[in-house]
């Protein structure tokens, strides 16, 4: 049920030009993307508070603020995916965000493992709360 809830309020965000201004979050980055492992981390709690779910659209950055919604941009062939901050790491140097194993699917990187991206903030979801 949280991905359905997470894709439903990406849904809105995009349809409604997507809540508050960015701050500090509307820099475009350039970097390495890598994704979870698709069992070792699923149900463990993530930064939020929420558990992993594989099928979600949760992402984790060092740098962006919790419910940035971001478009990934695989660099190697150009597929889009937009997913929400909902973590912290990557923890490898170069590299600038994790992605759920679907994002990376649907961003045809499982193969290769780590591509090059390019992540572009495009609003924030509303501020729920450690509850949702």
């Amino acid at each position: 049920m949280p991905a359905r809830r997470t894709r439903c309020a990406l849904a809105l965000a995009a349809a409604t030009g997507v809540g508050p201004a960015l701050a500090q979050a509307s820099e475009v980055q350039r970097g390495l993307a890598s994704f979870y492992h698709p069992t070792f981390f699923t149900g463990r709690p993530m930064a939020n508070g929420a558990p992993f779910d594989p099928e979600s659209d949760a992402a984790a950055s060092r740098t962006l603020p919790f419910g940035t919604v971001v478009e990934v941009t695989n660099l190697r062939n150009g597929l889009v995916r937009r997913v929400v901050i909902q973590d912290r790491g990557p923890f490898v140097e170069g590299r600038i965000i994790d992605l759920s194993p679907r994002t990376a699917d649907e961003l045809g990187m499982r193969h290769d493992g780590v591509v090059p991206v390019e992540v572009r903030p495009v609003g924030k979801l509303p501020n729920r709360g450690r509850g949702g």
